[in-house]
């Protein structure tokens, strides 16, 4: 678990995009299954919906690591806003980088930079409050 802690996990799907839209040479808009709905219809699902979910279920887990105080958190934010940096470079320069998926990573990514520095902050004031609170009482 320490390793997962070291480093912004949203660069798992930030890396997948680049290999999948640099080595292989895949469409992200190309159907790669079908779910079947309880209503009868089918809905397809390509390998940019699949990215962009990862990258939600991702964000979920940044936000949940942003909420520990330390100075690991404090490099991960760092790390996570230097990601963020790359990615919207990558998407202003590159010319693959230009996707609606690419796109919604990099919006997943300034919200894992928002949250994470806003959660943290919450944090450290309402740990704050009670360790003045305690101090008070002694």
């Amino acid at each position: 678990m320490t390793t997962i802690l070291a480093f912004p996990l949203l660069i798992i799907p930030f890396a997948l995009y680049n290999i999948i839209a640099f080595v292989s040479g895949t469409t992200f808009t190309a159907p790669v299954f079908e779910l079947p709905m309880l209503s009868g219809m089918r809905l397809p699902l390509s390998v940019g919906d699949l990215l962009v979910a990862l990258g939600i279920i991702l964000l979920y887990v940044e936000i949940l690591k942003s909420t520990r105080l330390s100075t690991r958190a404090i490099t991960d934010h760092v790390l996570s806003l230097l990601l963020f940096i790359a990615m919207t470079g990558e998407f202003m320069i590159v010319q693959r980088a230009g996707t609606s998926t690419f796109f919604l990573l990099v919006a997943l990514s300034f919200v894992d930079v928002i949250g994470g520095f806003s959660v943290t902050i919450r944090t450290a004031q309402r740990d704050l409050a009670v360790d003045g609170v305690d101090r008070l009482h002694s």
